[in-house]
């Protein structure tokens, strides 16, 4: 669904794109504003590389209409769209050195040489690489090389950067540590950005705002928070995080049955008697001691099966008689581990905050 919104600089409306039989994406429609940072996320093949495709010319729509800043771009070829593009694969030129590679868009701009040196000693400054002009890419590591293909993508001052999968090839701790220069540079700036990933992660950290994107439609669009805390389809809650997920049944407008328990929910609009799926994500699990008493809702007795190291926390898996078969993930953080001395085998008492505790139709797909 289209936003509106006062500072409104990118309107995509009802885009449809088919390659042959197939369609690509569906009656997409979305508003970005201006100095955005917005994220494309979704599992390969969804539609996302495609919808900044044919934002940026390279793939026209089959139908719809985008507009940018006031113009419509719809049928305008790449070369009369104010973009800057960095793809996956740099895509910087090997025989040209890096002072080369960013100066390429700025010499067909009609600047006097001396004007695209300075432009182009600015960018190495501002990507924080100043002695690597006179090198060549493959003299670059990955990271340094992205570095130059954002400089270069930035290079004429467009109004519009798009970002496709551009930490992607980069190892983990290189990638983390790009992403956050990335969005630093991203404000300094005040660019409108649209970047392209499958990595949920990424799309957190980044993001002002998540388009999340299944089978070329939007499923959902918001904050990181709001995309996290409150999915409004079972496809989302599935792909962004962990998320434990049960067949239940509504007893009424806060209740509902997993197995032989009873478990207060958020409200929602299913009648009594639905067959449902619940869901709460294991960093929402709420650890306490075996002979914890309390008069809030959702406590559980729980056996503690097996627990996983992943550094900041522990993750546990978990059973209850009354669930029957099925067992339940909680992260636990390495103080709470510590604190209340959990090893396999423990037996203790958990909570499922019921704001927590989200309720889908038992027919949406997970991702």
């Amino acid at each position: 669904m289209s936003q509106s919104g006062e500072n409104s600089y990118l309107q995509i409306e009802n885009l449809w794109k088919a390659f042959g039989n197939f369609i690509a994406l569906q009656d997409v429609s979305l508003n970005v504003r201006q100095g955005e940072f917005v994220c494309f996320l979704g599992p390969s093949g969804c539609g996302k590389t495609t919808l900044l495709r044919a934002i940026a010319g390279l793939d026209y729509q089959s139908r719809g209409t985008i507009v940018q800043e006031g113009r419509d771009v719809s049928l305008l070829p790449p070369s009369q769209r104010d973009f800057g593009i960095v793809f996956q694969s740099y895509a910087l030129f090997p025989n040209l050195t890096i002072r080369k590679n960013i100066a390429f868009g700025l010499e067909n701009t009609g600047r006097k040489k001396s004007a695209i040196d300075t432009r182009v000693d600015e960018l190495l400054q501002l990507v924080g690489l100043p002695e690597q002009g006179n090198k060549y890419p493959a003299q670059l590591s990955g990271g340094q090389q992205q570095r130059i293909a954002l400089a270069r993508a930035i290079a004429t001052s467009p109004g519009l950067l798009l970002l496709d999968e551009p930490l992607s090839a980069l190892d983990a701790k290189v990638r983390v540590r790009l992403r956050h220069e990335i969005k630093s540079l991203q404000r300094e700036l005040g660019v409108t950005t649209i970047m392209v990933t499958h990595d949920q992660e990424e799309a957190l950290a980044m993001a002002d705002r998540i388009v999340v994107i299944n089978e070329g439609r939007i499923e959902q669009t918001g904050s990181p928070t709001e995309i996290y805390q409150n999915p409004q389809t079972l496809f989302v809650a599935d792909f962004i995080g962990e998320m434990n997920q049960f067949t239940a049944t509504i007893d009424e407008s806060r209740q509902l049955r997993i197995g032989d328990s009873g478990f207060h929910c958020r409200p929602h609009d299913f009648a009594t008697g639905a067959g449902v799926i619940a869901a709460i994500r294991p960093d929402n699990i709420v650890p306490h001691p075996q002979d914890y008493k309390s008069q809030e809702t959702n406590h559980h007795s729980v056996l503690l099966k097996d627990m996983e190291f992943l550094g900041s926390f522990w993750r546990c898996h978990l059973q209850n008689a009354d669930f029957k078969s099925t067992s339940l993930i909680a992260d636990f953080s390495t103080n709470a581990v510590r604190r209340l001395e959990l090893e396999p085998g423990r037996e203790m008492v958990v909570q499922l905050p019921e704001d927590n505790m989200m309720v889908f139709a038992a027919g949406e797909s997970a991702a």
